[in-house]
Parts: C-alpha cells; sequence; structure tokens
C-alpha cells in the first residue's frame, strides 16, 4: 500500500540524474540565483510550489540590464529592485547554469551550488508528490 505525503523538489541534470530531491510545501520559497552576466549583480527569481507547479512570486535585483525588467512597475525594498511579475505557472523549470552566472538553488534554508552539479549544463525542475510505500 502507499500513501502521498507531501510534495518534493526535484532537481534533474541533462543526463537524467537527479542532483537535488527535497521535501517542500506552499510557503516554501524556492529560488534561481545567479550572477547577471553583463551587470555583473545578484539576481534571485522567487518561485513557490503550488499544485505540483513552479509559480513565479517575483525577482529581485540591483541593477537594470539586458535580460532584466527594465520597463516594468518595481518596489525598492533592502536597495534592490523587486519585480512581481504577472502570474506564471511551470510545470516543468529549465534552467541552463553556468559558470559565469553561477546559479545556486535556495529551497527554504538550504543553499545547492547547481552550477557545479550540473557541470554548468541545464537543469529541470518539477514538483512531485512524495509517496511511502507500506507493506
Amino acid at each position: 500500500m502507499s500513501t502521498a505525503t507531501g510534495p518534493t523538489l526535484v532537481v534533474t541534470a541533462e543526463d537524467g540524474e537527479r542532483i537535488v530531491v527535497t521535501p517542500v510545501d506552499e510557503d516554501t520559497e524556492v529560488v534561481v540565483e545567479y550572477t547577471h552576466s553583463v551587470e555583473q549583480t545578484l539576481v534571485r527569481d522567487v518561485y513557490v510550489p503550488e499544485d505540483g507547479q513552479l509559480v513565479m512570486t517575483r525577482m529581485e535585483f540591483s541593477s537594470f540590464g539586458a535580460g532584466l525588467p527594465a520597463q516594468a512597475d518595481v518596489t525598492v525594498r533592502d536597495g534592490r529592485f523587486v519585480y512581481r511579475p504577472p502570474r506564471s505557472e511551470h510545470e516543468t523549470l529549465r534552467v541552463e547554469t553556468g559558470t559565469v552566472a553561477d546559479h545556486d538553488l535556495v529551497v527554504g534554508d538550504e543553499r545547492y551550488d547547481i552550477a557545479t552539479l550540473a557541470d554548468g549544463g541545464s537543469i529541470e525542475l518539477t514538483v512531485r508528490e512524495r509517496w511511502r510505500t507500506f507493506t
């Protein structure tokens, strides 16, 4: 007999290897952090798990540059720009990691160096249901 026990964030490398598997709930922030290639400043893309998907709640950045929302309505919090985009849901979130951007993944209080774990390749983040098997 099996029973669902809650959602789990699964990070999979290009070769199919699961490099991070960690429990999450709807209050857990899943943050992809990286260094902007031109501006050389920290960017944080913040998601929350919801109904088996990752929902982007905000982007935080320190300067405007290529690929950042220069025309968007932003607020300033702790010296950083905060952009709250229209709702976007991702069943699978693909991230191209790299040594310049030095991507990290922050899940709750845990930090993972996903650029190193993925050897600079791409990764996929998904939210799956955890199962516990009883016999």
